[in-house]
């Protein structure tokens, strides 16, 4: 049964409005078996939303998308999980990630202006007790997203030679 779930997340991770009927075939099993594995894996938390990858800039809706670093004291007997849980309760906050190296989270946002979101970082982010430096980066232009490629291909650039 693992293997099934295992093909059903990969292919709703990547096409998360399957045709029920069109994947049970494509795995080779029952329509039912698959609605009824994806009923389970989501009460399990194992599928924990649906999303949808928008262009923002092909839509003509303006934004700027940060990537800020944030380097924190643990909180004793709670690690980075409160801090992270504060952070996170923020709406303009996307994800938050504990990692590995220079600094302890990973913080990306969305915000109207640059303004915006260094108003975020210096008036919500940095006053946290915990938090002792950010370093903030800003996304100029997405070439791939969430394993979706968003630049056309170029054609060949080469000219055609004919005899």
């Amino acid at each position: 049964m693992d293997n099934l779930r295992n093909e059903i997340l990969r292919y709703l991770e990547t096409n998360s409005r399957v045709n029920l009927g069109e994947l049970a075939v494509l795995l080779g099993v029952d329509e039912v078996k698959v609605a009824n594995e994806i009923a389970d894996m989501e009460k399990e938390k194992i599928i924990c939303g649906y999303h949808t990858l928008i262009d923002w800039d092909k839509a003509g809706v303006e934004t700027v998308t940060a990537l800020i670093e944030v380097r924190v004291t643990p909180q004793r007997n709670q690690g980075f999980d409160r801090i992270a849980e504060r952070i996170y309760n923020y709406p303009e906050v996307h994800a938050v990630y504990l990692i590995s190296g220079g600094y302890d989270l990973l913080v990306t946002l969305e915000g109207k202006t640059l303004k915006e979101v260094s108003r975020f970082v210096s008036e919500k982010l940095s006053p946290i007790e915990s938090v002792i430096s950010t370093a903030t980066y800003f996304i100029l232009k997405k070439y791939k997203d969430h394993g979706t490629i968003l630049v056309p291909k170029k054609e060949s650039e080469r000219m055609l030679v004919t005899p």
